[in-house]
C-alpha cells in the first residue's frame, strides 16, 4: 500500500509517494535519511557525481601517501651546498602544495561538481608540484614554465569547489 510522505521544507523538496517494501530504485527505502530523500526529490544524483567523488577520495589517499614519501625523500635526500639550498626550498614548496591539495581532494565529493573540481585540482597539482619536484631533483628547469599554468588551474579548481 502506498503512502504519501509529508512535504519537506525548502523549494527543492517535494512530497513523493513512497512504497517501503517495493524495492524500486526510484523510491527511497524506509531507512533513507533526509539527504538521500532530498537528492531524489531534486531529480536524483548527478550523473557521475557519486562515482567521481569516490574516485577522488582514492586519488587523495594515493596523493597523500606520495606526498609523505616525497617529503621524507626531501628531508633526507639533499646534500649541503648553496645550489642545493635553493633546490631544497623549491622541493619543500612543491611538497607543501602537494599535501594541501591532497587534503583538498577529500572535499571534492561534497561539492556540486565533483568531476570538474577534482579534475582541475588533480591536473593543477601535477603541473604545479610536478614541475617543481622535477627541477628540485634534477636541477633542470625545463618544466618550470608549466608551474604558473598549474597554479592557475589550482585556483580555478578551488573556485569550482565553491560553485
Amino acid at each position: 500500500m502506498a503512502r504519501v510522505t509529508p512535504p519537506l521544507p525548502g523549494p527543492e523538496w517535494s512530497a513523493r509517494p513512497s512504497v517501503a517494501a517495493s524495492g524500486s530504485q526510484s523510491e527511497p527505502p524506509r531507512w533513507a535519511g533526509a539527504v538521500y530523500k532530498r537528492r531524489l526529490a531534486a531529480g536524483g544524483w548527478p550523473v557521475g557525481g557519486a562515482m567521481a567523488g569516490g574516485v577522488f577520495t582514492r586519488v587523495a589517499g594515493l596523493s597523500g601517501a606520495l606526498a609523505v614519501g616525497l617529503g621524507a625523500y626531501g628531508a633526507h635526500g639533499f646534500r649541503r651546498s648553496d645550489r642545493d639550498d635553493y633546490l631544497k626550498e623549491l622541493f619543500e614548496t612543491a611538497n607543501k602544495y602537494h599535501f594541501l591539495h591532497s587534503l583538498a581532494l577529500l572535499g571534492v565529493p561534497l561539492c556540486r561538481k565533483p568531476l570538474l573540481a577534482g579534475s582541475l585540482l588533480t591536473s593543477g597539482m601535477v603541473m604545479f608540484c610536478g614541475a617543481f619536484y622535477y627541477q628540485a631533483v634534477t636541477g633542470d628547469p625545463v618544466f618550470t614554465k608549466a608551474a604558473p599554468f598549474g597554479g592557475t588551474i589550482l585556483i580555478v579548481g578551488w573556485a569550482a569547489m565553491a560553485l
